[in-house]
């Protein structure tokens, strides 16, 4: 395996630095301690691409672990098992990939055109909020397609549970005290899968059981047959929060660059001109016309990914970049510095959407891309979410000019603990005419 040695420590490196300011100190252990860096006895931080890949790639000796946010219901059947779990996220990715969400470019196209259209003109809107109903009406419909609109409540619940989960705390419970929050949680992931329990049964009667992502999840197999009931409705309330969740706060990110960049902002409204007057018409050739907006999508994922620290954790002893990391270590693995990286890329700390286009000006081929992750586990949402970004940009632009409230106060802070988010961002739109 090679010899034993540990990777460098950031010398006033501990978690108490680290929740202080975790951008900061992510850049110090980059520039300082180089590309795996160790922030506490046990706990290493991935901060170049070669190393942020390979633990992603690398699944068994560094696995994911099993989402705490919505676990199985308790029930006495029992959970389903490992293996109908496998594949009910086999069938949910057939119906997530990018062949299945082109047929739907019309829907994102309609639901995007709405946010800019009913978005407040002359004065300052909290937007986050408001993206975020937006994307949940088309990341839910894309899921659940003419069964949405009554699973949307459900859905918000389960999004607001998240929230509540996730907020800050000075006590650490174990997993299995039932705190509030966590008893909040159970409560709404009952009733969304109590919702969602006539529309499966109801599909699976005679009659079609529909193009979405939920009617692939109810074709049987071949081999297997059909999913339990249960494999399908457990896997579920965690998909459909992400549908919207992470998208919003990559949204916010592109908003907000539109408001400082002016000359990109009429860029990409010279772009969307070509969009059908009737978002209803949009197809995947008009989105695939939308370079510029495309670039500008992507390079804002690259300077905020908004999952910029993956957790994970070693099943043995291996390792990373040269060094040994032993049995049971966390490995933080940290897409906002591997892309942030001189030797990934030109200018790594300037906004430049023209490094993802094809010209003498642009590399032959942009650097390494984690704002979806890679590997085993990946985001199968990607090609879902690059569209509602693409497209909300695009309509966005084309109709509104954005700007930041005047005055000195900031218009968002940066919070890192979820994910990265420009948390409160206030911004004005003004019509285009």
């Amino acid at each position: 395996m090679g010899r034993s040695n540990e990777p460098p420590r950031l010398p006033d490196g501990s978690f108490a630095a680290w929740s202080r300011d975790r951008l900061a100190m992510a850049r110090r252990g980059a520039d300082e301690c180089g590309d795996v860096w160790q922030l506490e006895p046990g706990v290493y931080v991935a901060a170049a691409a070669g190393p942020c890949e390979a633990v992603l790639r690398r699944a068994q000796d560094f696995p994911k672990a099993p989402s705490p946010l919505f676990p199985p219901l308790r029930r006495s059947s029992g959970a389903p098992t490992a293996e109908e779990r496998a594949r009910a996220h086999a069938s949910r990715m057939r119906g997530l990939r990018a062949q299945a969400v082109a047929a739907r470019v019309g829907e994102v196209a309609c639901g995007t055109a709405r946010f800019a259209d009913q978005l407040p003109t002359g004065q300052d809107v909290e937007i986050l909020p408001v993206v975020r109903h937006t994307l949940a009406e088309v990341g839910v419909g894309c899921l659940f397609s003419a069964d949405a609109p009554a699973l949307l409540p459900y859905a918000a619940r389960l999004f607001l549970a998240r929230e509540v989960l996730v907020r800050p705390s000075r006590w650490v419970w174990p997993r299995w005290v039932p705190t509030p929050a966590r008893r909040f949680r159970t409560r709404q992931q009952i009733a969304f899968t109590e919702a969602l329990r006539p529309v499966v049964r109801r599909r699976r009667s005679p009659g079609p059981l529909g193009d979405d992502m939920l009617g692939q999840m109810l074709r049987p197999s071949p081999r297997y047959g059909p999913l339990p009931e249960e494999a399908v409705l457990d896997t579920l309330p965690g998909i459909t929060v992400a549908t919207f969740e992470t998208p919003t706060r990559a949204a916010g990110w592109i908003l907000l660059q539109l408001a400082r960049d002016p000359q990109a902002a009429d860029r990409v409204a010279t772009e969307a001109a070509s969009l059908p007057v009737d978002p209803a018409d949009t197809t995947s050739a008009h989105l695939g016309g939308l370079a510029y907006t495309q670039a500008l999508v992507s390079e804002v994922l690259r300077l905020y990914p908004p999952s910029w620290l993956l957790t994970r954790r070693a099943a043995r002893r291996t390792e990373l970049a040269g060094y040994t990391i032993d049995a049971g270590s966390t490995v933080l693995v940290c897409p906002y510095t591997a892309h942030r990286d001189a030797r990934e890329y030109a200018e790594p700390d300037r906004f430049r959407p023209e490094r993802w286009l094809d010209g003498p000006a642009s590399p032959a081929e942009p650097g390494a891309f984690l704002s979806f992750g890679t590997g085993p586990h990946g985001c199968e949402g990607s090609a879902l979410a690059m569209t509602m970004l693409t497209l909300l940009t695009a309509q966005t632009a084309r109709r509104l000019h954005l700007s930041e409230p005047p005055g000195p106060d900031p218009s968002h802070r940066v919070t890192t603990l979820e994910g990265l988010a420009p948390a409160g961002l206030r911004l004005r739109a003004t019509s285009r005419g």
